[in-house]
Order: C-alpha cells, then sequence, then structure tokens
C-alpha cells in the first residue's frame, strides 16, 4: 500500500516530540510491512501532483477551520474535488470537514461546543462502518458538519454529531469526524494541554474518565485499511 498522508495540522506544545506528529500517528495505525507512506504538509503548498500515483491520499486533523482565510485551505479543497475518483480519499476530523466542504457541504464552529472524550457514535447499515454496530472513538472537535453534500451517505453518528462519517460511494471516498489515530495516552495527554484554555475542568474530568470505556479506534483503524486496500470501493 502506498499512502499520501496530507498533513493539515500538528500536535500543540511539546506533544509531537512526546507521541510523534500526525502522519506518524497514521502510520502506525494503518501500515503494515512492504507499505510506505510519503507526507505532504499543505500549509507549505504542498499536494500530490498525480494523487493516482498513490493508493489513497489521507487528509489528518488540524486546529484549523475550514472557513478560516488560510492561503492553503482553497487549494486543498481543488485538490480533493479534483481526486475524488481517482484515487481513494480518507478524511478524519479537519479532514472529514473540508472533504464535506469541497464536495459541496458546509461546515459551522457548533453551538453544541466541543466534543471531547470517547463519543460513541451508532452505525446505519449502508456505511463503510456498517459490520460495526456501535463504535467509540476519541473525540476533539469544536466544528461540525451541519449540511452534507448531496452524494454523501451518513455512515454513523450521535445525537451531537449526527454527521458523524460519512461515504462518497461515486468519489471512492470515505470520512469520520472521530480520530482513531489518537492512541490513549495522546488523547490524554491533549486534554491535559487545553484543560483550563479549551475545556474546564469539568470537561476536561468527563473527557478523562470517559477512557476507561472500551475503545474502538483500531477496528476503524482496520475498516479504513480494507476500504484502502479494496481501491476505494466500500
Amino acid at each position: 500500500m502506498r499512502l499520501a498522508i496530507l498533513e493539515t495540522g500538528s500536535p500543540p506544545g511539546d506533544l509531537a516530540g512526546r507521541h510523534g506528529d500526525y502522519p506518524a500517528m497514521f502510520r502506525r495505525l494503518l501500515l503494515r510491512e512492504g507499505d510506505a507512506a510519503e507526507t505532504f504538509v499543505v500549509a507549505e503548498g504542498r499536494l500530490p501532483s498525480d494523487p493516482s500515483a498513490f493508493d489513497a491520499c489521507l487528509v489528518t486533523g488540524s486546529s484549523a477551520g475550514v472557513y478560516d482565510p488560510l492561503p492553503w485551505i482553497a487549494p486543498l479543497k481543488a485538490f480533493l474535488a479534483a481526486a475524488s475518483g481517482k484515487t481513494a480519499l480518507v478524511g478524519v476530523c479537519f479532514g472529514h470537514q473540508v472533504m464535506a466542504e469541497a464536495f459541496g457541504g458546509r461546515v459551522i464552529p457548533s453551538p453544541k461546543g466541543w466534543g471531547v472524550g470517547l463519543h460513541r457514535y451508532e452505525t446505519r447499515p449502508e456505511g463503510w462502518l456498517s459490520d460495526l454496530p456501535s463504535l467509540a472513538v476519541a473525540a476533539s472537535h469544536q466544528d461540525q458538519v451541519v449540511e452534507v453534500p448531496p452524494d454523501a451517505v451518513v455512515s454513523a453518528g450521535n445525537d451531537f454529531t449526527p454527521f458523524g462519517a460519512l461515504a462518497y460511494p461515486g468519489r471512492r471516498a470515505i470520512s469520520i469526524q472521530l480520530h482513531p489515530e489518537f492512541e490513549p495516552d495522546y488523547a490524554l495527554a491533549l486534554i491535559e494541554a487545553r484543560r483550563g484554555t479549551r475545556y474546564t475542568d469539568a470537561q476536561a474530568d468527563a473527557a478523562v474518565a470517559s477512557y476507561q470505556s472500551d475503545n474502538n479506534r483500531l477496528e476503524v483503524g482496520r475498516r479504513l485499511r480494507r476500504f484502502i486496500a479494496a481501491g476505494g470501493r466500500t
């Protein structure tokens, strides 16, 4: 498997030094012996010149919002629109959101506030997660997809995040708002790094406590890999 990782953000503070950057997290989650991945730092203007040279292009999470006036967001949306159907596309968190915007959806800062901790989604029978009745994976987001593109299929969600996972069968694309690449140690360290700034103590305490439940991130990772191995077909 040859994977293009479109890096759109990085862990805050010294967390990258302790846990690795986002491309490293995805390599640990998705790659096996003999696989290869190339990182493209999108903020530096780097995108694959030929997406079909890769089995998949994966867009990481980011602290940016898809609506922010950053010079790299419009080119990323254009790249995703042009690449759809040419290779498998995978979006995670910010990647989920920017993919939805690129394909005709809408993302906003949610009035519900921050989603943090282990969040459980119910799956849909027609989605790429259909063989999991439900799943619990790390959440860390304030923005949400509030209007899905016309060709999207909702694959999973909950009351807090109704459009938590999407599929685009005609585009060979899937996405998820949650973070299967977040290992528990990193997820907990991120909560503590944001305690008192983005999260209140009560929110942080509840998020930390949620990690006592089962975490399905590896099962979701296996389905991401299966999707890529199948050429972007669910």
